[in-house]
């Protein structure tokens, strides 16, 4: 069976519910660049970003159904399963000692400094940057540079109850404005 070239949404969460391969591979070849630039603009790390990367499609085919289509749209619901895997992968063990034993060099500035650009250019940071400076900070600290709201709520001396409100707020602006 010969599939589409494109797919909604709607019918892509459906094929993948129905575990079809095709969608999968769709899947994969049209959101992994994107995700693959939020990833390695948490870790810093291109290698690293790689093995996160598998690791969040083997997440996203095992927990599809999961995916809640009233809860939000399925990049955003990729985008956190890439973003906590990346966090979890820079908080691992293994990572922060190896971390402490690596010498900065100008090579990480550069791979950073690609992952921004990448980032740009799906417009991601441009819409982030069109909502109120106190939505905009938040959203940075934790969707792209993976602090979590406790540290971040330590960092800017403000309640963690107003960090919550705010990165809500903040989230609900950034969702009308994408939702076409």
């Amino acid at each position: 069976m010969e599939l589409p070239q494109k797919y909604s949404e709607q019918e892509l969460v459906w094929l993948l519910k129905q575990r079809n391969e095709q969608a999968y591979s769709y899947l994969y070849d049209h959101y992994s660049g994107a995700l693959f630039s939020i990833i390695l603009s948490i870790v810093k790390e291109e290698e690293l970003a790689t093995d996160v990367l598998q690791e969040v499609f083997i997440k996203i085919w095992r927990q599809i159904s999961l995916y809640d289509t009233t809860k939000g749209r399925l990049y955003t619901w990729m985008l956190n399963v890439a973003r906590n895997t990346s966090i979890d992968a820079i908080r691992s063990k293994g990572v922060k000692n190896s971390r402490q034993n690596q010498e900065l060099t100008e090579n990480v500035y550069e791979q950073a400094g690609s992952a921004e650009m990448k980032t740009d250019a799906i417009g991601l940071r441009k819409l982030v940057h069109t909502l109120k400076d106190e939505w905009k900070i938040l959203i940075e600290l934790s969707y792209f540079e993976g602090y979590t709201q406790d540290e971040m709520a330590k960092m800017l001396n403000i309640p963690l109850g107003t960090v919550k409100t705010r990165l809500r707020s903040g989230l609900a602006a950034l969702s009308k404005i994408i939702k076409p």
